[in-house]
């Protein structure tokens, strides 16, 4: 317990030394993640304090404040369904999300994390107080003074006298300076059919300031849900992720502000929310291409859902899910270039090489690279940009904008496997025996190897 209490006090004392020093402060490693359940065992911090970073980022959902109902497809109260009348997620009380902010600041990993690192962090929609809450969200003013208790955000920071958590920092002396961006998704943003704002008036007027503002080596902005990826646009009708692709005119509003922003080179984003982590990239918003690196999450991941024998399911799928945006290298350590258990982001820069270079990575529970890109510095300044036809163009097409047979692959191959599970158990109760399935897709006649006994050969073909 004292060595606690002195990590404590340790770590105050640092983010005051921190906050009147960012100035001179060189950055070079930079570790971020979002999603870690406080109830959750959280073994990830000790691979995160092995990386030992300078600064952490918080990218939401660094808490699960709201309360998950059960899923319940018939009864009283249906949760999920074609007739749901209740709903899965409702918010808890500022008692509880005290409670639970308490639970994760207390980790031990983490109190490690803060004795020695600057932290600092935004927020996404269940530390927000509701799973998918946009503006109409009565509570947020409440639960932002939580969040940044949670930070440790001085009580005379402008952060606690704006309407939400948006903010940046700049580490580094000049010609190697780092601005960091952090974005807030949820207080101003509208309903996700809507195609409205994610941002508000204020939020979009600051955030031109920065990037307008004096120049920086790096810029990253961090967002909450991610901003390059449209994969949406080829997991429905299955389900939906958010991402800036459900506002094509504000994701366009924010490329077109880079892009505007001529001093600003060295852009790239950070960003949480899907549990899995994946690197995505855009040849054609700006002058040079735009990488978005998602980590998520630090306890919450898609893979868990499953028992270990059953996820090469989930990696299966990932795969077989067209993505145009993914970045697919050497790197990954799956075909899907995506990773689907717990992770968090390394960004690591290394200031002596000629060009800079900054390497990025998702990295397992361990602290090993799962996916990730080395990027020159110089690539991403737009006046040292040689357009390649064709190479450096094949980050361009949209998820959505591709051919309706690639784009639904998904829903039709778990659709038609469905339709033959349903078809198969009509004819076992038909006949009142098993039927042994040897293969009922990826081969040219459709569960060709299907033995149907008691069935008529002239039915059976």
């Amino acid at each position: 317990m004292e060595r606690l209490v002195a990590a404590v006090l340790a770590a105050g004392v640092l983010q005051v030394l921190l906050a009147t020093t960012d100035d001179h402060y060189l950055l070079s490693r930079i570790a971020f993640g979002s999603c870690a359940n406080q109830s959750a065992p959280q073994p990830i911090w000790d691979a995160i304090n092995k990386f030992d970073p300078q600064v952490f980022i918080w990218l939401g959902d660094n808490i699960y404040g709201d309360i998950r109902r059960p899923f319940n497809f018939l009864g009283k109260e249906r949760t999920i369904g074609p007739w749901k009348n209740a709903p899965r997620f409702i918010p808890s009380s500022s008692s509880e999300m005290l409670s639970r902010y308490n639970s994760a600041k207390n980790v031990p990993g983490y109190l490690r994390l803060r004795a020695k690192a600057k932290v600092v962090g935004t927020w996404d929609d269940h530390d927000y107080g509701l799973n998918d809450a946009g503006k109409e969200l009565s509570a947020k003013t409440t639960n932002q003074r939580l969040l940044l208790d949670f930070l440790d955000e001085p009580q005379d920071s402008p952060r606690r006298k704006q309407a939400g958590v948006y903010t940046s920092y700049t580490f580094g002396p000049p010609g190697k300076q780092v601005k960091i961006i952090l974005l807030d998704t949820r207080y101003h943003r509208d309903p996700l059919s809507s195609d409205g704002s994610v941002l508000g008036d204020s939020q979009w007027s600051w955030l031109g300031k920065e990037l307008r503002g004096p120049p920086s080596a790096i810029t990253i902005i961090g967002s909450s849900i991610q901003v390059i990826s449209n994969l949406s646009g080829t997991t429905g009708p299955l389900f939906y992720m958010e991402s800036w692709g459900h506002f094509p005119k504000e994701r366009d509003r924010l490329f077109k502000l880079i892009n505007d922003s001529k001093k600003r080179d060295g852009v790239f984003f950070i960003s949480g929310d899907v549990h899995f982590g994946e690197i995505t990239r855009y040849d054609c918003a700006a002058g040079y291409p735009l990488y978005d690196i998602t980590s998520s999450g630090l306890t919450q991941a898609v893979e868990k859902v499953l028992p270990s024998p059953l996820r090469f399911i989930v990696r299966f799928l990932a795969w077989f899910t067209p993505s145009t945006m993914r970045v697919k290298n050497q790197n990954c350590r799956y075909r899907s270039c995506t990773y689907g258990e717990p992770n968090f982001g390394a960004i690591q820069i290394d200031w002596d090489a000629s060009p800079v270079n900054l390497k990025i990575q998702v990295r397992d529970i361990n602290g090993l690279p799962v996916t990730g890109v080395d990027i020159s510095l110089s690539e991403l300044q737009a006046w040292n940009r040689t357009i390649k036809a064709g190479q450096d163009q094949r980050h361009c097409t949209l998820e959505v904008e591709l051919p309706w047979i690639v784009r639904y692959r998904l829903a039709i191959l778990v659709y038609s496997v469905l339709a033959c599970k349903q078809f198969l158990m009509l004819l076992d109760n038909r006949t009142g025996e098993y039927v042994l399935v040897a293969s009922c897709f990826g081969r040219t006649n459709l569960c060709s190897d299907i033995s149907l006994p008691g069935v008529p050969q002239k039915m059976q073909d």
